[in-house]
């Protein structure tokens, strides 16, 4: 596969999905390229905007299999890893899967389960595996964790996610209210159909996601793109509003998140585009604010604008070349 049929196949299921979801298109493509680029997606948003939906569609257009686990306080990690079952039959304990067992996972309200829930789905986005009883359960191939949690509900019954469950996220991002426009074709939808949920149809197959996810490996980034990814992430280190900058593991993971929105795109080349187009999606998630800008309201994303102001930008031509 080259990035041809990447762009094609891209599209096909961007096409699809948006017959399903009223959301920005951008936002999409956001979390295609976060499946590309193997990572793990978190979707901050209130109730309603259509965050189940979203995950329900990428599996089935995507053709991998779905799975839903909604996090409670009472939710044990053998709930969602699995757990050995005694058999009667030949009298042994054999390992029953857990929830966590599929190619597409959606942790709904995330920050509501406890701490140690929270470690135990920590380990299946870094390993790509399950330890239960003391043996290692690989996860299916590919493994996307969409993992959601509403920005309003953060008090009692909530326990944050800590900046190391975090920085495995590849990429968090809002699906946001639709626009007016949107709202009204949303209604349009509804008047045409006669269930309440839209469905997706199948676009691509799992061996076909396998082969898109290698694609991105051949995207060309020059020198000078390098250079202003490490300045970006150098700079959010620098910047005296914050405690802890971007990781060494955030700056690989923009690299490579920039590299699949090429590929995406079309481009067998990155542009310094493509770097704007993730780098708050991407970074902004991996800063903590000192205690005095949390105290004066300083956003991350401001954080993420003034780095980017800051930072020069290199400047290419139409064949890529900076």
């Amino acid at each position: 596969m080259d990035i041809n049929d990447l762009h094609g196949h891209s599209t096909r299921v961007l096409d699809e999905i948006a017959r399903s979801v009223v959301v920005d298109r951008t936002v999409l493509r956001r979390v295609l390229t976060g499946a590309l680029s193997q990572g793990h997606v978190l979707l901050e948003d209130v109730p309603g905007t259509g965050k189940t939906l979203t995950a329900q569609s990428f599996a089935t257009a995507l053709g991998l299999s779905f799975s839903r686990i909604q996090f409670t306080p009472d939710l044990l990690p053998a709930d969602v890893t699995g757990t050995y079952v005694f058999d009667e039959r030949d009298r042994s304990f054999e390992f029953s899967e857990g929830p966590l067992f599929a190619n597409v996972v959606l942790a709904d309200e995330i920050n509501r389960a406890s701490p140690k829930t929270q470690a135990a789905l920590l380990e299946a986005m870094a390993e790509e595996q399950v330890t239960v009883d003391g043996e290692t359960h690989p996860l299916p191939d590919p493994f996307f964790v969409i993992a959601t949690q509403n920005p309003v509900e953060q008090g009692d019954g909530t326990f944050p996610l800590p900046e190391a469950q975090k920085d495995r996220f590849l990429i968090k991002d809002s699906l946001g209210y639709p626009d007016e426009a949107g709202e009204l074709e949303l209604l349009d939808r509804r008047d045409a159909r006669d269930e309440p949920t839209p469905t997706v149809s199948r676009v691509l197959s799992t061996d076909l996601v396998r082969e898109m996810q290698r694609v991105p490996e051949t995207v060309r980034v020059d020198d000078e793109i390098k250079q202003y990814i490490v300045d970006i992430v150098r700079a959010s280190r620098a910047d005296p509003r914050v405690a802890v900058g971007v990781s060494p593991r955030g700056c690989q993971r923009l690299f490579e998140v920039v590299r699949a929105t090429a590929a995406v795109h079309g481009r067998g080349f990155v542009i310094p585009d493509d770097v704007k187009a993730v780098v708050h999606a991407t970074v902004a998630h991996r800063i903590v604010p000192t205690a005095e800008a949390t105290v004066d309201n300083v956003e991350r994303s401001q954080l993420v604008d003034d780095v980017l102001a800051e930072v020069s930008v290199p400047t290419v031509n139409r064949g890529g070349r900076a």
